[in-house]
């Protein structure tokens, strides 16, 4: 794998493309043309945990793409239909990688070519200081495994790319166990903390006392793995021991629909917390508690959007 184009450069795709820029030929596809400019005339600047700047291409044309050997997808769930219609007729010869929160990325890939798919979670985290530099924040693995008939050794292959350009990554032959693990650490933490304006702190673990925070997001993990027990999925990791461990890292993260909120941008709670109650419905599961949170999320949405 030689050649990689990363489509969408936010925080998680600019990571993805400066560290692959090291070890491969990328390609960044970007929805303004000034960002492809900085890009194309700065190169990308990587600084906190690792401190480089890659030079790589850059458009907003797909129509300029070269054929890659892989494609990462690594737009927010809100942008990824855009996204996917811009490849239609493009890259025949690549592997496509999601890299959305949530459930049912790879479906809507689907609707515009019939690339072989990777699905993909990741844990690392960054920020954009602008278009042409990110900074490196948690250092985590990217999850990744076949979607459909998608050869294993692939994701291995795409996985030791990933390693060896500086970031962390671990094939699975059956994503779904780590798959949704995430799905209900982030169905969770990132509902609530856009109702309650929180960072993910140690409040999201707290149960000491009737009021706590931690009584709820326990009881939300609780209702998602029914839910995942009903579609037969045995978790990777326990979302709960998830959470704890989060909270403990000693600076607070920001979730990304909180982000989202505060910057009065849809969020990705359809394929998050949406997916999980439509999974839930399918099985006959109840989960009141994810319900009530999936519609104030959206209330809240229509609220910023008015404001």
């Amino acid at each position: 794998m030689n050649r990689v184009c990363v489509v969408g450069a936010g925080a998680i795709g600019s990571l993805y493309a400066a560290h692959l820029a090291q070890v491969a030929d990328v390609t960044v596809l970007t929805r303004r043309e000034e960002h492809a400019r900085a890009l194309r005339e700065q190169g990308l600047r990587v600084s906190g945990r690792h401190d480089f700047t890659a030079t790589l291409a850059a458009t907003t044309n797909p129509a300029e793409l070269d054929d890659a050997d892989l494609c990462i997808v690594a737009t927010k769930a809100t942008h990824l239909d855009q996204a996917a219609s811009a490849l239609e007729g493009h890259l025949p010869g690549a592997t496509v990688m999601t890299v959305q929160n949530g459930l049912g990325a790879e479906e809507v890939v689907l609707r515009y070519g019939d690339w072989p798919l990777i699905s993909a979670v990741t844990f690392m985290s960054g920020n954009r200081r602008g278009d042409s530099e990110v900074e490196y924040i948690l250092d985590t693995e990217t999850w990744l495994g076949p979607y459909a008939e998608t050869p294993y050794k692939t994701v291995e292959r795409t996985a030791e790319l990933i390693v060896r350009s500086g970031l962390k990554a671990r094939p699975f032959e059956d994503l779904r166990p780590a798959q949704w693990s995430k799905l209900i650490f982030n169905a969770t933490v990132n509902s609530v903390s856009a109702l309650t304006h929180l960072p993910h702190d140690p409040h999201f673990a707290d149960r000491n006392g009737p009021a706590a925070l931690g009584h709820l997001v326990h009881e939300l993990v609780e209702e998602g793995k029914r839910v995942a027990s009903a579609t037969g999925v045995e978790l990777h990791d326990d979302p709960w021991a998830m959470n704890v461990h989060a909270t403990q890292r000693g600076s607070a993260h920001v979730p990304s629909m909180l982000e989202d909120i505060e910057a009065g941008r849809p969020t990705e709670i359809d394929l998050i917390t949406g997916a999980l109650v439509r999974e839930a419905a399918r099985n006959d599961v109840a989960v009141p508690l994810h319900e009530a949170l999936y519609a104030l999320v959206r209330a809240k949405e229509l609220a910023c959007a008015s404001e």
